[in-house]
């Protein structure tokens, strides 16, 4: 880690001692950047029975948190990766974006309504889980303002220090607790066909429904393929019968017909 002799263990010194203050995040932050130089860092809490918790952000570019609350918090973050480590309850560790992205996700709809606008190039997030329904992310990115993305040696050292900025999220923010069971994808899908046959008078099959969140997701139809066990063919004919179905011909459109349906799932009151 970079910083003057004796400094990095001072800030850690710092940070350790401001746990449960309003000192403890942007202190968390500033020790950070010694190993990673982001330019901008999110810090989230994943609670099941309610939409993510911004905990923290600090960003040079106004446009990486712009769409925060309208668009992310509003429901699009049920497609998105890092989401999903959480929902999948993912061990604890320090994960980047583009490992663990869908193979076409920066083609999807999702990622041009809302990534490109952030301007992000490269992003990785500390994850760490409390209970099994809660989860901290500490979101480290790199965006226009410098146009890098993080070195190899980098990434070392995040993995190498993973284990201590995790300990020290899940203690700070401990308190945090789930407000119910979180949207599970069988529940996504049950509310996309119920809500494309009540809202539009478009009957989809089981098949059909699940082919198309998969897409929204930013998955291929290679990827879609490997991950329901069919062929790439069986799953082209999937994607064909469902564009005609709901009488679309792109993936923007079905985008557009879909996500208010995501975004109108219950949510509980905050607390």
């Amino acid at each position: 880690m970079r910083g003057a002799p004796g400094q990095v263990e001072a800030m850690l010194g710092e940070t350790i001692a401001a746990v449960h203050s309003d000192r403890f995040a942007p202190l968390l932050a500033a020790w950070l950047r010694l190993a990673l130089a982001f330019d901008n860092i999110t810090i989230l809490a994943y609670a099941d029975g309610r939409p993510p918790t911004g905990l923290y952000a600090q960003a040079k570019e106004k446009s990486v948190h712009a769409g925060f609350d309208t668009v992310y918090r509003a429901g699009s973050y049920l497609l998105d990766p890092f989401y999903a480590l959480h929902a999948r309850r993912a061990p604890d560790g320090l994960y980047r974006l583009s490992d663990i992205a869908p193979d076409q996700f920066s083609r999807s709809d999702y990622y041009l309504a809302y990534y490109r606008a952030t301007t992000l190039v490269d992003e990785v997030a500390f994850v760490a889980t409390t209970t099994g329904d809660v989860s901290f992310h500490i979101c480290l990115g790199r965006d226009a303002s410098s146009g890098r993305r993080f070195s190899a040696a980098e990434l070392s050292r995040g993995r190498q220090i993973a284990p201590v900025v995790n300990a020290l999220s899940a203690q700070n923010w401990a308190e945090i607790r789930a407000a119910g069971s979180a949207p599970t994808d069988e529940d996504v899908l049950g509310a996309l066909w119920q809500g494309m046959r009540d809202g539009h008078g478009i009957a989809l099959t089981p098949r059909q429904t699940e082919v198309a969140f998969l897409i929204l997701k930013g998955h291929s139809s290679l990827s879609i393929a490997a991950r329901l066990g069919l062929s790439t063919h069986t799953v082209k004919v999937f994607r064909r019968q469902l564009y005609q179905r709901c009488g679309i011909s792109s993936q923007a459109e079905l985008f557009s017909l879909m996500m208010p349906i995501i975004a109108a799932l219950p949510k509980p009151a905050q607390p």
